[in-house]
C-alpha cells in the first residue's frame, strides 16, 4: 500500500547508473592518487601550482608593492622564495610564450619585449639539478658540464657540423661551424689570407648569429674580442653555452630597432650562415651593419648568398648594396666573401639603384637603445678626430690612449687618464687587500653595471677574464669610448632584465648603484632596488661575487635587501645547500654562496665603508 509498483525492468538500469557513478569516482581518486604520488606528473602539477601560487601573489601590484616595501625596509624576515624548478633559465625578456603573440614582421617577436613589473615574479632562479661549478677557462673552451645546461638539442642537430656533441658527464665543442665544420682555427687562418688578424689593427668583432660562438672564443687568441650575439631561437641555449664556455655573448635580434651598441664600434662584422636578408627592407639591415662598422673596418660574410645555389638574384643584389655604398670587396673565396668598408664619407650622396642616402645631420648614429632602424647610411663626418681601422693605435696601445671621441666632453683627456689611474689603484686594492677571486680561474665572465669609461675592464688587462661594459642607456653615451679603447660593451636600462640568461657572470661589479634607478633630473625613483638586486641574482652564478661602490647610506639600504635575496651557505655532510623558503638546493661543492662585497663612493676613500656576506 502507498508504493508505486515498477516493473524491475525499469528499476534496476537506474540502481545501475548510481552504482556506476561510485565506483567510477573511487577508482579515479585511486588512479589519481597513483598518478600524484608514484610518477613525475605529481612533480609537474605541485610546481605548476607553485607558480600559480605564485603568479597569483604577484598580480596584485599593491600587494607586489608591499612585499617590495617590507624588503626593502628589512622587515620581510623570510628570504624570497625559489621560483619554480621549469624557470631554471628563465628570460624575462625573451619569453617565447609572451612574445609569440606578437608580429612576425621583421622578426618584431624575436626581439625584447619585457613584461612590466606587476607581471613578473619576485622571486629567486634555482639552479638546475646537478648543477656544477663550471670547468674554469680555458678548458671551458673545449669543455662544459652537461649537467649545468642539460639541453641536447644543438648537439643532436649540429653535431655533424662540429658545433657541440655529448660524451659521458661533458658537452664536447670540436670548434666547428656550419660553415667550417673542420674547425674554427682553420677558418680564421683562412681569413688571415685577406684582412689583418693577429697584429693587433683588429681588436673588436661582431659576430652575428654566433651559433655557440667558437669563433668568437678562438679569435681570442688573436687578441681579437667578439661580441657574439643570436636570438634565443628554436635551439634554446646557444647563448648559455657560449657564456658557460667563458665566452663574450649576448642574446640579441636584428630585426626593427638598431643593435644596442654606438656607431663605429667594431673593427670586424661577421656574417657566418646568419641568414641575415641584408638587402630586404631597402638594403635597412646592411645600413645598421654600416652603422656599427668601424670605417676602414671588415665585413666577412659566409654562406648565403655568396655563390649559392638558387640565390643568384640575392647574391647580386647584395654586390650592388656593397657597391653604392663604396664597400671594396677583397676577395670572394668559395662561399666566402669579403669587404673593406670606406673611410669617410665621400661615396654618397651619389646617384644608386637602391635610393640609399646619407642620414640628416640632426641624427645621432650612437643613439640605440629602443631605437627603430634607419633607412639611411651613419655618417662618418659627425665623429671629430682620427677613429678608423688603421689610423688609431694597435692594440694593447689604443686602451690607454685618449681616444678621439673623448674630447667631446669637458676636459675629456684629463678625466680620461685620472679614470685609468683611479681603477689601477682600486683593482690591485681588491687583490691585494680584500683578496678578492679577480685573477684566479674562479673569474671568467664580469660585468661592470655602470662601465663609464670602462676604467675597471681596463685595469684588468693581465687578468684570464672579460668584462661586459654596460653604459645606462638615460646615461652620458661613453660606450664609443670604450669600444675605441678596445674593450667591449652594451647600452641597457637596469629598469628592465638584461639579456641574458641565467648563472651568465662569475664576477658583477656596480659603482653608484641608485643612479641607475633614478631619474636624472627629479631625482626620484623609475623602479626599485629589490627588482634590480632579484635581477643581479638572476644572471650572477652561484659562488659569484658582487662588488657594489656607493655611499653610506645606499649601503644601508642594500644590506637590508641582500637578507632576502642572496643564499646562505649550510653545508651538511659534505654538501652546500642554500635554503630558501623551505627549498634547498645541494650540490658536491661549495657553490651556493653569493658574497656582497660593498664600498664608499666618497672621492676621498678608497677604503670599504661596509662590508656585507650573506
Amino acid at each position: 500500500m502507498g508504493h508505486l509498483n515498477l516493473p524491475a525492468s525499469k528499476r534496476i538500469p537506474r540502481q545501475w547508473r548510481l552504482l556506476d557513478l561510485v565506483s567510477a569516482a573511487f577508482f579515479g581518486i585511486v588512479i589519481l592518487f597513483f598518478l600524484l604520488v608514484f610518477t613525475p606528473l605529481g612533480d609537474s602539477m605541485a610546481a605548476s601550482g607553485r607558480q600559480s601560487l605564485l603568479l597569483s601573489t604577484n598580480a596584485d601590484p599593491k600587494q607586489r608593492h608591499r612585499l617590495v616595501a617590507l624588503v626593502e625596509q628589512g622587515q620581510h624576515q623570510q628570504p624570497i622564495e625559489a621560483c619554480p624548478a621549469d624557470a631554471v633559465d628563465h628570460m624575462p625578456c625573451e619569453d617565447p610564450r609572451r612574445n609569440s603573440q606578437l608580429s612576425r614582421e621583421m622578426n618584431f617577436y624575436r626581439e625584447r619585449h619585457c613584461p612590466p613589473p606587476e607581471e613578473t615574479p619576485l622571486c629567486l632562479i634555482p639552479p638546475p639539478d646537478g648543477y656544477r661549478i663550471p670547468v674554469p677557462w680555458s678548458e671551458s673552451l673545449e669543455k662544459i658540464w652537461h649537467s649545468n645546461m642539460p639541453h641536447n638539442k644543438i648537439a643532436e642537430r649540429k653535431g655533424h657540423q662540429g658545433w657541440m656533441k655529448l660524451e659521458g658527464p661533458h658537452f664536447i665543442f670540436p670548434g666547428g661551424g656550419t660553415m667550417f665544420p673542420d674547425g674554427a682555427i682553420e677558418y680564421i687562418e683562412k681569413l688571415g689570407q685577406y684582412i689583418p688578424i693577429g697584429d693587433g689593427v683588429l681588436r673588436t668583432a661582431l659576430d652575428m648569429g654566433c651559433g655557440v660562438a667558437s669563433f668568437g672564443g678562438y679569435l681570442l687568441a688573436k687578441n681579437i674580442i667578439a661580441m657574439s650575439f643570436a636570438p634565443r631561437d628554436s635551439h634554446k641555449s646557444q647563448i648559455q653555452f657560449a657564456l658557460e664556455r667563458g665566452i663574450p655573448a649576448f642574446s640579441l635580434m636584428l630585426g626593427t630597432r638598431r643593435l644596442p651598441f654606438p656607431a663605429f664600434s667594431f673593427d670586424l662584422v661577421h656574417c657566418s650562415r646568419c641568414l641575415i636578408p641584408f638587402t630586404a627592407y631597402n638594403a635597412t639591415y646592411f645600413l645598421e651593419v654600416d652603422r656599427v662598422l668601424r670605417p676602414g673596418g671588415y665585413l666577412v660574410i659566409s654562406g648565403p648568398p655568396v655563390q649559392w645555389a638558387n640565390q643568384d638574384k640575392e647574391w647580386a643584389d647584395l654586390q650592388g648594396v656593397a657597391r653604392a655604398l663604396c664597400y671594396e670587396l677583397i676577395a670572394v673565396d668559395g662561399n666566402t666573401a669579403v669587404w673593406k668598408k670606406p673611410a669617410g664619407d665621400s661615396c654618397l650622396p651619389n646617384q644608386n639603384e637602391y635610393g640609399l642616402e646619407l642620414c640628416d645631420e640632426s641624427d645621432d648614429s650612437n643613439d640605440a637603445w629602443y631605437v627603430k632602424l634607419k633607412k639611411c647610411m651613419s655618417r662618418t663626418s659627425s665623429v671629430k678626430g682620427e677613429f678608423a681601422v688603421g689610423m688609431i693605435p694597435k692594440w694593447p696601445a689604443r686602451l690607454t690612449k685618449p681616444p678621439a671621441r673623448v674630447t667631446v666632453m669637458r676636459n675629456g683627456v684629463d678625466v680620461f687618464e685620472a679614470d685609468i689611474r683611479r681603477w689601477a689603484r682600486r683593482v690591485a686594492y681588491y687583490k691585494d687587500s680584500l683578496h678578492l677571486k679577480l685573477g684566479t680561474s674562479a673569474v671568467r665572465n664580469i660585468m661592470d653595471m655602470n662601465a663609464f669609461f670602462g676604467g675597471f675592464a681596463g685595469a684588468l688587462k693581465s687578468d684570464p677574464v672579460w668584462v661586459m661594459n654596460v653604459v645606462p642607456s638615460r646615461k652620458p653615451s661613453t660606450l664609443s669610448i670604450i669600444y675605441d679603447r678596445g674593450l667591449i660593451g652594451v647600452y641597457h636600462d637596469w629598469c628592465e632584465p638584461f639579456s641574458t640568461y641565467p648563472r651568465s657572470y662569475d664576477f658583477i661589479h656596480v659603482t653608484s648603484i641608485e643612479s641607475l634607478i633614478k631619474h636624472s633630473s627629479t631625482g626620484k625613483n623609475r623602479c626599485n632596488l629589490v627588482d634590480l638586486l632579484v635581477e643581479m641574482d638572476r644572471i650572477l652564478r652561484p659562488e659569484g661575487t658582487v662588488v657594489i661602490r656607493d655611499s653610506p647610506e645606499v649601503i644601508d639600504k642594500i644590506g637590508r635587501i641582500a637578507h632576502n635575496v642572496s643564499c646562505l651557505q649550510h653545508p651538511p655532510d659534505g654538501q652546500y645547500c642554500c635554503y630558501v623558503d623551505g627549498n634547498c638546493w645541494c650540490v658536491n661543492s661549495p657553490v651556493i654562496s653569493v658574497p656582497l662585497v660593498a664600498y664608499d663612493f666618497s672621492r676621498h676613500s678608497e677604503y670599504p665603508m661596509h662590508l656585507v656576506v650573506t
